[in-house]
């Protein structure tokens, strides 16, 4: 093993005589088609284009989170002029619905010619690290015929999310059995639920019960956003001037992307660092929005003004204040209390209020997996990630040639996209240029013994989901190169420029 310099072991790129429907082996090996995958796989043909690579998606489209997440009113919650791809303009409103997503990474395949390195049906169900054959051996479902095949790479790229697609997050009440009505979890909505003159109650007050309410309560004779305690949202028009005035002058899509993007950068960082610095003037800025929508009669802080500073959790955007209006017209209601118990007629209170239901929604959030626990082993030892460490939120110490992902939680997942594929194509052509055919992260005498925290601190953010799934994460020490960088606005000043001949990453 070498720090910095090593002996190369093969070509630049596989040679692959095979059938492009019949190789197994590549250069790179993309886990997942969702927004990260398909953006990294750009990032790959732009700047490697001669590495031979493929996805592997074990559903049976692109899109990931967007494909299986199907309930009323899915939308982004936050704005496509950042969440879009830096290549790629985004021509739409800020706030984009499902449809228009999976819309956009299905035109985005089109146009990068991306269609034939996807495989669909194709679940990884391990994947194992040889140092004799300096490659990644993964034994892949193909769903479609029931048959196990053997895929190996020299780079692994996991890109398949962070949610775990099948389980959702659901807390366990009183007396649910005894509920008469239907119980159902965004994550698995039913497409033949009607919901047309039935009182719903939706448990939750993040993005996905903003989401839902206003969709619900066209239909629905009445929907009650039932609450422990608020959440923090962001009301605005679902439009944006600048975008406007541009397209209205012509100015090529790509410009106009570029530059919206920047403003709406600027913007974020504004309340970042007010959210941050004066955290009480965040607040204020955020509350009286609302409480200039829903009137004085509305009880605002008991409903809308949470307990913890803002951005310790995601900031929902509410375009054109739909949910809002749907609580002012009568639609919609907020309670803010705890469950009591089921009732066969709906949800009994702890202040002895009971909500009558026909529908109850449990839009209680999500359970993350790393790697969608799939078993990795490095020469036939088990790795156990929740002891290792994270360099840069982006690989693991002592994993050869693997990378994953995880984007912003206060900006775009995409901007992190697309950084983190610049670094990993600088990371591979460093490797070229050095001879290099592995490159490990690997923890010096000064840090393997420094205290070790969560991947995501709980001071940073303290959303439920990601408490609950720290313990299967990698750790985290305080310091570069083994920490997370939770902001954009930093991590963009210290990224690009990482000496990739540092002593925590060594090359064999």
């Amino acid at each position: 093993m070498v720090i910095g310099t090593g002996a190369y072991r093969g070509g630049t790129a596989m040679n692959n005589r095979p059938s492009e429907d019949e190789k197994t082996v590549f250069d790179v090996l993309i886990v997942g088609a969702g927004i990260s995958g398909i953006g990294h796989a750009q990032h790959i043909q732009s700047r490697h284009p001669a590495r031979s690579f493929v996805i592997l998606e074990a559903r049976e489209a692109p899109g990931g989170t967007w494909l299986t997440h199907k309930y009323p009113g899915a939308r982004s919650d936050s704005d496509l002029f950042t969440f879009g791809y830096r290549a790629r303009p985004w021509n739409g409103p800020p706030i984009a619905t499902r449809q228009e997503i999976l819309s956009y990474l299905g035109a985005t395949i089109e146009a990068a010619g991306l269609s034939d390195h996807i495989r669909y049906g194709h679940r990884v169900e391990s994947a194992s690290w040889s140092s004799a054959q300096q490659c990644w051996v993964l034994r892949v479902a193909d769903q479609a015929s029931g048959s196990i095949r053997t895929y190996r790479a020299r780079f692994l790229w996991m890109c398949q999310g962070y949610y775990d697609h099948d389980t959702p997050y659901t807390p366990t009440w009183p007396d649910m059995e005894r509920f008469a009505g239907t119980i159902v979890h965004p994550q698995h909505w039913p497409d033949e639920m009607d919901w047309t003159g039935k009182r719903v109650v939706v448990i939750g007050s993040g993005a996905t019960a903003a989401t839902l309410i206003p969709a619900l309560a066209q239909g629905a004779a009445h929907v009650t956003m039932l609450q422990r305690s608020p959440t923090y949202f962001v009301a605005k028009p679902n439009k944006n001037e600048l975008a406007d005035t541009l397209r209205a002058l012509d100015i090529p899509d790509a410009w106009t992307h570029e530059i919206v993007r920047r403003s709406v950068l600027a913007e974020q960082k504004v309340l970042q660092v007010l959210a941050e610095q004066d955290p009480d003037a965040a607040r204020d800025l955020l509350v009286s929005a609302i409480r200039e929508e829903l009137g004085p009669e509305f009880d605002v802080d008991t409903h809308f003004n949470p307990g913890y500073r803002p951005w310790r959790q995601r900031l929902a955007v509410v375009p054109d204040n739909d949910l809002f209006k749907a609580i002012k017209a009568g639609k919609a209601s907020v309670v803010t209390d705890q469950i009591a118990r089921f009732t066969p007629g709906g949800i009994a209170l702890e202040s002895g209020q009971e909500l009558a239901a026909d529908i109850i929604v449990t839009a209680t959030g999500f359970n993350m997996q790393f790697l969608n626990d799939i078993p990795f082993d490095v020469d036939g030892d088990p790795v156990a990630f929740h002891d290792k460490v994270s360099y840069r939120g982006l690989m693991v110490s002592d994993v050869p040639n693997m990378a994953f992902m995880l984007g912003y939680l206060r900006t775009s997942w995409t901007m992190r996209v697309d950084l983190a594929g610049d670094f990993v194509c600088r990371l591979m052509g460093h490797m070229d240029s050095i001879g290099a055919a592995s490159v490990t992260p690997v923890l010096g005498e000064g840090d393997a013994g420094l205290p070790r925290g969560n991947f995501i601190p709980d001071e940073e953010f303290n959303s439920g989901y990601i408490q609950r799934g720290m313990p299967d994460w990698p750790r985290r020490i305080e310091r570069d190169p083994w920490r997370y960088v939770i902001s954009y606005f930093e991590e963009s000043a210290i990224l690009p420029e990482v000496d990739l001949d540092e002593a925590a990453l060594v090359y064999g």
